[in-house]
């Protein structure tokens, strides 16, 4: 007999409606597909989709990252403590992301000429095996993405080490004045809002077609991005946010584990 999936459905602002279905009657397509609402799956679930990925999107900002490029940028700027506080409660979930980007930014106040010299002075300090895994996902033919409410500038440079291209990135980009002082962020980037990385996913897949999309990442925003993800496994590894760690069915400490369950 088939396994049993539950799949929650919106039924209207007050409540939810549930379905079961049986596997043997429906197609693991039909299962994955966003338009049917989250799907109940435990890790081993979660596990067989990452072993058939055929695209990864990985959150940057301490997952690809040791740091939060944005905090280590205010530190730059001799800000630190105000702006970390800002992004403890964009990412434990307690304000929305755009409320805190924009409170952050303020803050920062960041010039062209700023942003420049930090760039130039700061090398990225990525996660041990971080590189290993995703040179193993190219050789897979697997797609690797880089989804981050980070700063697109900071970004760039994390993206070149890794070898992935500029356009596999999604992350918020800096407007300036003609003069160089800080003239806002483009709020059109979907990233830049609460509900952006869901958004994400969705592009891609509308895009091409893929039908094992996971998100990997430490923070609530990469929680949520799943569905429309395939799958979402929580990262730990260099700061541990409870409320992801409670609920992804796979939470991992190191890009080891993730690359062990490659090689299964």
């Amino acid at each position: 007999m088939g396994r049993s999936y539950e799949i929650i459905e919106k039924k209207s602002r007050n409540g939810l409606r549930r379905r079961i279905y049986d596997a043997c009657s429906c197609s693991v397509a039909l299962m994955n597909d966003s338009k049917f609402g989250k799907v109940t799956m435990d890790e081993n679930g979660v596990k067989e989709i990452w072993r058939s990925a055929d695209a990864v999107c990985l959150d940057v900002d301490s997952t690809v990252c040791q740091d939060e490029g944005i905090d280590v940028f205010a530190s730059f700027c001799g800000l630190g403590k105000e702006v970390k506080d800002w992004t403890n409660r964009a990412m434990g979930g307690s304000v929305s992301f755009q409320e805190s980007l924009k409170a952050r930014l303020g803050i920062l106040n960041p010039t062209a000429q700023k942003m420049k010299s930090f760039i130039e002075t700061h090398k990225p300090q990525l996660t041990p095996g971080v590189e290993t895994l995703v040179k193993i996902l190219k050789s897979r033919n697997c797609q690797v993405y880089l989804v981050s409410g980070g700063m697109q500038e900071i970004i760039e440079p994390v993206a070149k080490i890794l070898d992935i291209p500029v356009e596999n990135i999604f992350a918020n980009k800096l407007k300036y004045f003609f003069n160089g002082d800080f003239a806002g962020f483009d709020e059109s980037c979907p990233t830049s809002r609460s509900g952006g990385k869901p958004r994400v996913m969705s592009i891609l897949k509308e895009r091409h077609n893929y039908k094992n999309l996971v998100m990997i990442g430490d923070g609530v925003t990469d929680l949520e991005a799943s569905p429309p993800a395939d799958a979402f496994i929580g990262f730990g590894g260099n700061v541990v946010r409870n409320p992801v760690k409670e609920n992804a069915k796979w939470f991992v400490t190191s890009f080891q584990q993730l690359i062990d369950e490659l090689n299964n």
